[in-house]
């Protein structure tokens, strides 16, 4: 319900007080159906109404959840018995104060689990793939039109699943403690800092809680890698100007132990939070509330890195509830934003110094044509293609043997990463850099 009202996102509640004072079967139980219903909604939506005596009926939110709960529970998992699944959701109903309808969502739910005839979702056109694989069909529509059909089905089906849990080793022997712990990792697809967790409870390990491990998407990792390493010029100054939650920040300080580091975030309360993450660096990380829109300091920077707010279409997996709330009007109003911050960016950094503007959006009003538009509106820069970056990490060791060949196929020809969801089992990025030329 909160989620539906726009009151918080399901990843906070999913992590908070009341989800983790349950056991650890509940809490997973909680957590599958929340994400669940999140990614399947429009689709389960579409297979409720057909069975509804009046299909374009407008239900109470209550009594919709309750028989999205329901119905995704006999459609998508295998050991909840159906009478279970159906009694639960009734018993929801009325709980809700809605004890009438609680007669609706039992007849509703048994033909469901009876195998009432379901339509028929065809997946070769855009409205078809949207409505079989649960996602919104003018988004899925622009992926096609921008990526194929068949990106566009690996798109989506990353979507619907749970992404896996990846870790950024941060410390000596942190894998042989963790397997210690019951913990059990696999090496991530490039990068060889990040692995995947296979099983066990890594938050609950030493390693973590010291930071010696962190969780951390390999995809945000390499953003990191990619600005932190092999630039070809002195690195003594850099810019983190949308640092929040700091992960890449501290990749930053890990890769250039000679640099001073400024991170920047709008939000006090998520300013708070980067400064309790990068304290053990002390005076090396300053931590400044400020918008990236209106950085003071003039050619200060050797190194910026824009990591910009955007619709964060790349994470619908991780996110699912975002393709719920976006609406297309907002990629204009993001893309505003985008323009003002990379702008302020390039002003920030010194002449021949690199600004790395990334986001995870798929959506290129949010990211090559940021790129362009800042450029022709005059800003002193020009791209620089990121094959050189890709290179140097590969010869650093920083790369698994064949991920800088991996890498080299996610290039466009303008010379930026697009990291689609499916194509390195990481969430959807796409990273430009650009150097001031004057």
């Amino acid at each position: 319900m909160a989620v539906e009202r726009g009151q918080s996102h399901s990843d906070d509640l999913l992590r908070g007080k009341a989800i983790n004072a349950l056991s650890a079967p509940d809490r997973h139980l909680a957590t599958a159906l929340v994400l669940g219903v999140l990614r399947w909604q429009i689709q389960l939506d579409h297979q409720l109404q057909t069975l509804l005596k009046r299909p374009n009926a407008k239900l109470d939110r209550e009594i919709l959840i309750a028989l999205r709960l329901g119905a995704f529970q006999l459609l998508h998992l295998d050991r909840i018995p159906a009478r279970a699944a159906i009694d639960e959701s009734v018993e929801l109903a009325k709980q809700a104060g809605h004890k009438f309808a609680s007669g609706m969502v039992n007849a509703v739910l048994r033909k469901l689990g009876a195998g009432a005839p379901r339509p028929n979702l065809l997946e070769e056109s855009a409205a078809g793939l949207a409505l079989a694989e649960g996602h919104p069909g003018w988004m899925v529509e622009r992926w096609v039109d921008f990526y194929g059909l068949e990106a566009a089905h690996a798109i989506c089906r990353h979507g619907q699943v749970q992404p896996g849990l990846t870790v950024r080793i941060a410390g000596s022997g942190v894998e042989e403690e963790l397997t210690r712990a019951g913990v059990h990792l696999e090496p991530g697809e490039v990068l060889t800092s990040a692995r995947i967790v296979v099983s066990g409870d890594v938050t609950a390990t030493a390693a973590f809680r010291e930071g010696r491990i962190r969780i951390q998407d390999e995809g945000s990792q390499l953003v990191a890698e990619l600005a932190g390493q092999g630039s070809g010029i002195a690195v003594n100054s850099i810019l983190d100007a949308c640092a929040a939650p700091g992960g890449k920040t501290l990749i930053f300080a890990e890769r250039n132990p000679q640099a001073r580091i400024v991170a920047c975030e709008a939000s006090k309360q998520r300013l708070a939070q980067l400064r309790e993450r990068v304290a053990h660096y002390g005076d090396r990380i300053e931590c400044r509330q400020a918008d990236a829109t209106a950085l003071a300091e003039e050619g200060a920077f050797d190194l910026v890195l824009a990591d910009v707010p955007c619709s964060g279409t790349g994470t619908l997996g991780r996110n699912p509830e975002i393709r719920h709330r976006l609406r297309i009007e907002d990629l204009a109003r993001q893309a505003e934003r985008q323009r003002a911050i990379l702008g302020g960016v390039l002003r920030a950094v010194r002449t021949g110094g690199l600004v790395v503007y990334s986001t995870c959006s798929l959506e290129p009003e949010e990211n090559e044509q940021v790129v362009e538009a800042v450029l022709a509106a005059g800003a002193k820069a020009r791209p620089v293609s990121l094959a050189g970056r890709i290179e140097a990490l590969g010869e650093s060791g920083v790369l698994h043997s064949g991920g800088a060949e991996r890498l080299r196929a996610c290039l466009t020809p303008c010379g930026a990463l697009h990291l689609l969801p499916e194509a390195l089992n990481t969430d959807g990025f796409v990273i430009a850099l650009m150097e001031r030329t004057g």
